[in-house]
């Protein structure tokens, strides 16, 4: 691996400086180790979140583990209140491959789909629980400050599915608010069952 996350790997605080030639500048603003936590959160004006700081935010996964099996990994946003419940409506893709070799299969999973709905959105549905079983990936989120237009998001993770098979799944979507002079000030990370037992998160200012 190389670039500006290879430079900086193992790295929890400071900026990472792109090259010369003139790419993205990452800023890394917090990183979160999960130990059996209900969820991962981030708040604005907490740990130097700043959701008005960058016009991009990227969150990077690194080995999330579910304490309980078949658990769905999810998000929902904060849009200047006390609850995870922005409005929102998205769309589902997941490639899979099963360990055995003998099935597989690509397209759109409408049943992990939100349609104008405050409900969480499925990252991945049905994660193994396997003591080797894991997730990683990211979810990028644009502009989430914008008091004019809708703020969109989508993510990218593979995860070892409770059938041992290997997903790659794909979600986008955007913030369907009644009222979208409100920001985003808050992401929050669970499971739908039990803990985010172990793994990383960190998000990522992009200048």
């Amino acid at each position: 691996m190389s670039g500006i996350i290879a430079q900086n790997s193992g790295r929890h605080t400071g900026l990472i400086k792109a090259s010369s030639s003139g790419t993205a500048v990452w800023n890394l603003i917090k990183t979160y180790t999960a130990s059996d936590d209900a969820n991962i959160t981030f708040v604005q004006g907490t740990d130097g979140v700043d959701f008005s700081a960058y016009d991009m935010f990227i969150f990077k996964f690194i080995n999330i583990h579910a304490a309980t099996d078949t658990a769905n990994f999810e998000v929902n946003f904060r849009d200047e209140d006390t609850n995870y419940d922005a409005q929102k409506t998205t769309h589902y893709f997941r490639a899979y491959h099963n360990e055995a070799g003998d099935s597989n299969a690509f397209g759109r999973k409408d049943d992990q789909d939100v349609a104008n709905s405050t409900a969480v959105q499925n990252l991945a549905y049905q994660m193994g629980g396997d003591a080797d079983a894991c997730l990683s990936g990211e979810l990028k989120l644009w502009h989430p400050s914008s008091t004019t237009y809708a703020k969109n998001f989508g993510s990218r993770v593979t995860y070892m599915h409770t059938s041992d098979e290997v997903h790659d799944a794909f979600m986008g979507g955007y913030m369907t608010q009644d009222d979208p002079s409100k920001g985003i000030d808050g992401v929050q990370f669970t499971m739908s069952s039990g803990n985010i037992e172990s793994g990383q998160i960190s998000c990522y200012g992009i200048a």
